[in-house]
Formats: structure tokens, sequence, C-alpha cells
């Protein structure tokens, strides 16, 4: 694929005037973004952008810093983002930005939908009330080149790879300049935990199934922070389970798409688990939802995992019984019925290696300006010492 300038020109970025962090500018651009965005109700990620990046919620993320007016944006930021997920390349070049960056975006290569209208919506408000923000964004569609890889790494303060293993490899095969410096969103996955005494208690039962559908299926299982290995605490394991499982299946059929090649490869991924390792599948009517309880468990057993509805799941008797799974390519604990008291015992007491964050169940794809442990209005600007 040639290189395709789908909005702005890089050049001009390069160019542009670093600014303070939480620029008043800025904070209206993205507040008549999200006004617009809002309104795309046929999807709720964008939607889900939009509602993040109204000027009230930024001003509320504003107030988690003291020091911005000593702060300056580093200059350009290079985003290299997933293909997998439509409108992470939003949110990142929203994090550029808002710390006060000019930005050269690779957008997904896959035409989604999403894409097209975020960058449609962009594009009218730049020609409009906000000619002044048009400098400092630029997306580009490219498949994989070096050259290209080159050539954006060579001019860029900052590079943010978004993406696997094998991409992060391939794209630092390109130089950056001396003083840039590389933030990378790797390979992740993520776990839940849920408190059976308090489920078995809650009243709305089939909100508890929707939000967990929000968490996985949604994405289909492909982002990082969608939960792949679930552990059940407390004492109505059996009821709670099965209650729960039936909710999430009944949601499931309704309202997602099983093709038969996802069914197949649920079977072969855990006909593969189960050569390497002592795991059970739970008999179901149908592969809407695919169950393999596990026994001893360690960040190894993730080699396996598969997407479409396919969890692993496991029985404990303490909170501390994760901690197995909770090495460096961890990512997100999504709880149900865990108090905050609770984790911050174990985070404080049991400290994992892995794990940047907890969010209860329905959270776990809300975007926030300190993401993976990473500080992004911090560390996306320098600070002038006075």
């Amino acid at each position: 694929m040639t290189l395709m300038q789908l909005l702005g020109n890089w050049e001009d970025a390069v160019n542009a005037t670093p600014l303070v962090p939480f620029d008043n500018h800025v904070l209206a651009f993205f507040n008549d973004l999200s006004l617009r965005l809002t309104r795309m109700r046929e999807y709720s990620d964008l939607a889900t952008f939009g509602f993040w990046c109204r000027k009230a919620a930024l001003l509320k993320e504003k107030t988690n810093y003291d020091d911005l007016s000593l702060r300056l944006g580093r200059g350009v930021v290079f985003h290299s983002t997933p293909s997998n997920v439509p409108v992470n390349f939003a949110f990142s070049f929203a994090a550029g930005l808002l710390a006060g960056n000019a930005n050269i975006v690779r957008v997904p290569g896959k035409d989604f939908e999403q894409v097209a209208i975020i960058i449609d919506t962009v594009k009218a408000l730049l020609a409009d009330k906000h000619a002044s923000i048009a400098p400092y964004l630029c997306f580009l569609r490219y498949s994989p080149d070096k050259v290209l890889h080159d050539q954006f790494s060579s001019v860029c303060d900052v590079r943010i790879i978004w993406g696997g293993d094998n991409t992060i490899n391939e794209l630092r095969q390109s130089a950056l300049k001396p003083r840039a410096m590389e933030l990378t969103f790797a390979d992740r996955y993520s776990i839940a935990v849920i408190n059976t005494d308090e489920y078995m208690k809650a009243a709305d039962k089939q909100k508890i199934a929707q939000d967990f559908y929000n968490d996985t299926y949604f994405s289909d299982q492909n982002a990082c922070t969608s939960p792949r290995l679930i552990f059940w605490i407390g004492n109505r394991k059996k009821e709670a389970k099965e209650t729960f499982w039936k909710n999430v299946h009944i949601l499931a059929k309704n309202q997602y798409k099983l093709m038969p090649v996802q069914s197949i490869g649920k079977l072969a991924a855990f006909y593969k688990t189960a050569a390497a390792l002592p795991v059970t599948l739970t008999h179901a009517e149908d592969w809407y939802v695919t169950r393999v309880s596990v026994g001893d468990v360690n960040d190894d057993i993730m080699r396996f995992n598969y997407n479409s509805g396919f969890y692993f799941e496991r029985d404990i008797d303490a909170l501390e019984d994760i901690l197995p799974i909770c090495g460096e390519r961890c990512q997100t604990l999504t709880y149900y019925g865990l108090t905050k008291d609770e984790l911050t015992a174990f985070f404080l007491k049991f400290r994992p290696k892995g794990l940047d964050r907890a969010v209860p169940m329905g959270k776990s794809m809300d975007f926030t300006l300190t993401w993976d442990g990473y500080d992004l209005i911090r560390l996306l600007s320098r600070r002038v010492a006075l």
C-alpha cells in the first residue's frame, strides 16, 4: 500500500509549535468533536470516545496535574496504532494533542467505518472554527514499510507503538532522534475476579451480564483489556457460575454473530490447550460461550487463548491466588463484588509485577490518561525548570 495522507500534512506537524497541556483551543476542539460523535448511536465505540473527550471530562482529568503552567508538549508524536481496534487511534492522538504535541498518526489499514467517521468529522471541524488545530493533526494509512517507518521515526520526539510484539520489534528497526523517547503498548492479557457471595446478592444480574458482554464480546476479546481468565471467589461458586453464564449466553445468542469458523477455532484452541495442560471443557448446547476449567495457572496458559467468547476459569479461595497469572504481561483486573480497600490491600501487600489497573466490570475498555502504568500527560510533555 502506498502512503495515503487522509488528513493534514506531516511536514506541517513537524513545524508546529508545542502547546501547553490542556490548551483551551484544544479543549474546545474536543468538545465540538464530542458533540458530533455522541450522536453516532449506531457505533457505541464512537459514542464512548465522544463521551470521553467532552470538555467537562477533560477538565476533570486536568485536575490531576498541578504543574501544567511549566509544561510544554515534547514536539511531534508518531503514533502507530493497532489494526484490530477501530477507535484506538483516536484515544492515542487525543492523548498526544492534550499533552501539547503535534501528531502523525498511522491509522488502521482496514477500512473501519468508525475510522472514516472520525477523520471526516475532524476534517470538518478543522475547516471551520478550529483551523488553528490543523497543523497538529496528520492522519496516514500505509502498509508496513521500513522506508516510511524510517521517515516518520526520524522526525518525531516521541514514538508510540500499539500492537503485538512483532509490530514493536519491526518498528524498532527504524532509528529515533537521540533525544526522542518511545512508549510501547505490547501484547498483554487481562483477567476478571467475581465474588460469588456478592454476585448472588445482586438484584440486577442481567446488567452484570451486559457489563461482562461489553468487556469481552464487544471487542471480540481482541482488546488487551478483555478478560480471558475468570476467577471465582467466595462460598457460592456453583450457583453463581450457573446463573452468570446462563445470562451471558442469552445475551451472546441474541447480540453476537458467531460464525462457524469461530466455533471450529474455539474447539481447536481447547484441544491445543488440553494437549499441553490439565483442563476440562464445560459442556454447552452451542459455542456462544466456551468455558475451559483450569488447575494451577501461570501466564503460560495465555499462549492458548482464543477470542469469540473463549474463557478460562478457575475457583480460588483468596485473592492472592491470582498472583501466578499477574506477571508483567497482565494488564487489567476487572472485578465484581470486591471493595477498593480489598484491592488496595492486595496491591500493597503482594506488589504484583503486572496488573496496571483494576476496574469494575463493564469499565475495562474505559480509556484514561494513565494507561498501562504510563502517565501519558507527563510522559508526552516536558517540564521547564525556572
